[in-house]
């Protein structure tokens, strides 16, 4: 994949068949999802519908009309002084990974969030999923929290890093 072919746009729900696909293909790994089954489109529809992009954007990448990535803010904690405060979430198809993808949507969400008054992003990642932490530390994420072994996948305790990085307001 070329990323200089790629286009980013927000996501129309016929984009969701492909958004879940890519999802899906993560929980086998054990390394990006706390899901352990599949999920569905119809499972997603309302979780899609919360995202909109004058509030919680999700964005596709798109190589050739195919969504080969995607990211999403969804609101942190659901209280009114949260709103300024977003969880990202990236998932990029197999066979894009490990080229910019992710970077490419990160550089995306940065630039959206003065616009719809976000100020702190943070990243919750499994303390083994080194190329997703390796990512956000990249973009400047800082390490912000630490639960140790709080998940369980396949039998075996899992750590949660929480990471955070502050957005600066354009001027």
């Amino acid at each position: 994949m070329q990323l200089q072919k790629v286009r980013i746009e927000y996501a129309s729900l016929e984009d969701l068949p492909r958004i879940v696909e890519i999802y899906n293909s993560t929980i086998d790994s054990r390394m990006v999802t706390a899901d352990l089954e599949p999920v569905t489109v119809e499972q997603r529809l309302s979780w899609f519908n919360e995202h909109t992009p004058d509030r919680r954007p999700l964005w596709v990448m798109k190589l050739d009309e195919q969504v080969v990535a995607w990211a999403s803010l969804s609101s942190f904690y659901g209280r009114p002084a949260y709103n300024g405060t977003v969880e990202v979430s990236i998932y990029v198809d197999q066979k894009c990974r490990g080229i910019g993808a992710g970077g490419r949507l990160l550089e995306t969400v940065f630039e959206a969030c003065p616009a719809l008054g976000i100020t702190t992003v943070l990243g919750f990642v499994f303390g083994h999923n080194e190329p997703s932490l390796g990512l956000l530390r990249k973009y400047g994420f800082e390490q912000w929290g630490f639960y140790p072994e709080v998940a369980v996948l396949d039998g075996v305790n899992r750590d949660l890093v929480i990471l955070g990085k502050k957005i600066e307001a354009k001027l």
